[in-house]
């Protein structure tokens, strides 16, 4: 394909062989002569011939400046990828000239404008870093600021300055807060600044305050003294308050008095320690003047530790200076050790103790739900009391086996770490509780032996004297009454003579007549009559109870008729043989309830 140019440039060729034949035309006609014709070809040929020279040159020109430009590219790009940390772009192959002379131009200028904002960026990042480590006191990053920063090392850069940025603000912000504990703690303790460090942290400005690591030591160094020398004056204020108390305690202080001085039973100013001093020597004062007393209180305490930490009486007798009387100084002052020895064993077993005291008050109260149970008169309660006490006794019995069992994991536990034996009452705590829990067996054990014994005795007088009516517990009820009551005893019949008289035996409520102490129904007055309770209606007793009275009643059968065979005449034979008359009557008869209901057992 033919090139534009090459079609311009025949056009052009073409141009100049139509002047120039149009100039021999015009000389032709003009009629130069040929010498002149050639003078004036020659200077049209030397004119054109200039004129291209000129144009060749110029052209020429701009070939040598896209030479040079290209090299110069080329060296400097070489020079900016060395100093980025970038190899070296190699040039197009088929590429002209002037587009290879662009391309590396254009490269070079990106390349120029990327080192361009690394230097930016590294230098904002060396200020930055100067001045925090003039406000942390501390060296710089370690950089080159001449050479040309890889992205690497300004990514490391940055990071190190956001670690810088994060330690200042913690020092900042621990700091201050320090700074507000030491002036407290110097407030407390009523001390002004007197270094010129303290007056650095104190007074001056915070952002003032250089924020180095030694400084922030000193910091806290100063704290930690303040607060060590406020820690002892609390300390020595709580102990000045405790003997303080004791002695008001001891002496028996009036509350008018305590209450005046109240307003220094808290902080631990210096002011407010003088005044702990001087009420302390005050009380000491009257602690001399009243020794006995003191001592006398200081032994009540610790009768009540004692109490508390469930001393034996031995170990109580072990402390021989609790039985002097010769109050002195010394003596109060073994007290005082012992009591604060005391003290300490209970702080550090109080869990324990409570845990004992706790099974104590239960148990305690346990023997108190089984006394109420065996107490007759608790029936007569009414309201639900008595079912609320069962519920509670039997809920009292199934809790303690559950804490002796807590507490007894806890002890051995104990006894494990401190490698020493807890003792209750002088004694292992669970021996102490078995023997309890035996004590009690024993306790019931006896009690029931008393009442069989006593009821066997109470039996045995009602067979010799005969029994007085009781009155009855419940309510009457209103039943028809009968004209005659019959009893069979020992298959004898016992008519009643008139329907408000009964024959009582000598079970329950009856009574039964000595043969000797008295005279035979018919040696009475006719007014005369037995009389028996008023129970119309009774309910049925229980199996237990029954069986019981059937041996009962069967031992007084046998009792009855071995006193039948000695052939006296009782008053029993002669009262069923007057009655046996009556019987006959139209009164209507029953045969008695037996009266073994009446039977306590």
């Amino acid at each position: 394909m033919v090139r534009k140019s090459d079609a311009l440039a025949t056009e052009s060729v073409s141009c100049l062989n139509a002047a120039l034949s149009h100039l021999r035309n015009i000389w032709e006609e003009i009629g130069i002569p040929e010498d002149q014709r050639m003078q004036r070809t020659e200077v049209v040929k030397k004119h054109i011939k200039g004129l291209l020279e000129m144009m060749i040159a110029e052209e020429e020109n701009l070939r040598q400046r896209l030479k040079k430009s290209i090299t110069m590219c080329q060296k400097e790009l070489h020079a900016v990828c060395q100093d980025l940390g970038l190899t070296a772009c190699l040039p197009e192959e088929n590429c002209t000239m002037l587009q290879l002379e662009k391309d590396l131009r254009t490269r070079l200028e990106v390349l120029l404008k990327e080192k361009k904002e690394r230097m930016a960026k590294m230098n904002c990042l060396k200020e930055q870093d100067d001045e925090l480590c003039d406000i942390l006191c501390t060296t710089g990053y370690s950089i080159d600021v001449d050479v040309v920063p890889s992205i690497e090392q300004l990514d490391a850069f940055h990071a190190h300055i956001a670690s810088l940025n994060e330690e200042k603000e913690r020092r900042r912000a621990e700091f201050v807060e320090t700074k507000k504990k030491i002036i407290l703690c110097m407030d407390e303790l009523d001390q002004l600044p007197d270094t010129s460090f303290e007056r650095d942290i104190v007074c001056e400005d915070e952002d003032a305050f250089c924020l180095s690591n030694a400084n922030i030591i000193g910091l806290i160094t100063l704290l930690q003294q303040l607060e060590k020398k406020r820690a002892e004056n609390e300390a020595i204020c709580s102990e000045l308050r405790s003997q303080i108390i004791n002695l008001w305690d001891w002496l028996k202080i009036s509350d008018e008095e305590r209450n005046a001085f109240a307003v220094h039973m808290v902080g631990s100013r210096a002011k407010t320690l003088q005044m702990l001093q001087t009420q302390l020597q005050h009380l000491e004062v009257l602690k001399l003047q009243n020794m006995k007393s003191v001592i006398e209180a200081v032994r009540q305490e610790l009768a009540s530790y004692w109490e508390k930490c469930f001393f034996s009486s031995e170990q109580r007798q072990a402390f021989a200076p609790y039985y002097e009387e010769e109050y002195t100084e010394d003596l109060l002052q073994l007290h005082n050790y012992e009591l604060n020895r005391l003290k300490q064993h209970y702080q550090a077993h109080q869990q324990l103790f409570e845990g004992v005291w706790k099974w104590e008050e239960n148990w305690q109260l346990y023997l108190g739900f089984e006394k109420k149970a065996s107490d007759p008169n608790r029936f007569a309660n009414r309201g639900g009391n008595l079912l609320k006490e069962e519920k509670q006794r039997t809920k009292l019995y199934k809790m303690l086996p559950k804490l002796e069992e807590e507490l007894k994991m806890q002890i051995d536990a104990w006894e494990q770490e401190q490698c020493s034996h807890f003792l209750v009452n002088g004694q292992n705590f669970m021996e102490y509780v078995s023997e309890q829990w035996e004590l009690h067996k024993l306790e019931k054990e006896r009690e029931k032996q008393e009442r069989q014994q006593k009821k066997s005795k109470l039996i045995e007088e009602e067979m010799l004297y005969g029994s007085a009516p009781k009155t009855p517990s419940k309510r009457r009820v209103n039943t028809l009454t009968t004209p005659g009551k019959i009893r069979k005893i020992n298959g004898t019949s016992i008519v009643n003579a008139t329907p408000n008289s009964t024959f009582r035996c000598a079970i329950g409520n009856s009574v039964c007549f000595s043969p000797i102490s008295r005279p035979p129904l018919s040696g009475r007055k006719p007014a005369q009559s037995v009389r028996t309770p008023g129970h119309s209606a009774k309910k049925l007793p229980r199996h237990g109870v029954n069986e019981k009275n059937k041996e009962n009643i069967s031992h007084l059968n046998s009792t009855a008729v071995s006193g039948a065979s000695t052939g006296i005449s009782t008053p029993q034979h002669n009262l069923s043989r007057d009655l046996s008359k009556v019987s006959k009557s139209d009164c209507r008869s029953r045969v008695l309830n037996s009266t073994i209901t009446n039977l306590h057992t």
